[in-house]
């Protein structure tokens, strides 16, 4: 299994509305870096959602249902999505501040590249947020 982190903007997708779907596509990633992210997931990869925007902390856990197909939102036929269904929520949000407090967590790509809005996590970055989130998968 790998790990990962997705972002989003909670006015535009939230943990709540994510939840309260079956599985959603995971749809409108446009930058080239995050689509070879998306092509590597595999069906079973844990992923970490992250709220982007005012709130930068990540907030629940996800699951790779469908791997990578065209994105039906991409008229030019060169990105793709994934589905992603809600796993369970974080009991405590982890921040973007809290994170980057954890010297463990100082290479995570989080840290070093905060705009990138798909990621991959190492096993050790997920067990310390996951942890500190108050969830154990």
């Amino acid at each position: 299994m790998h790990y990962w982190l997705v972002k989003s903007e909670p006015g535009t997708w939230s943990w709540d509305q994510h939840a309260k779907a079956k599985a959603d596509a995971w749809t409108g990633v446009r930058n080239h870096q995050a689509k070879v992210h998306l092509k590597s997931m595999r069906k079973g990869d844990r992923v970490l959602f992250y709220h982007s925007g005012e709130e930068k902390a990540v907030v629940g856990v996800s699951e790779v249902v469908r791997e990578a197909y065209p994105d039906a939102t991409d008229a030019s036929g060169v990105f793709v999505c994934v589905d992603l269904k809600a796993v369970a929520p974080f009991k405590t949000p982890v921040t973007l501040a809290a994170i980057k407090a954890q010297k463990p967590l100082a290479d995570m790509v989080l840290v070093k590249n905060s705009r990138l809005s798909v990621q991959p996590v190492t096993t050790a970055e997920w067990k310390r947020i996951a942890s500190m989130g108050g969830v154990n998968l």
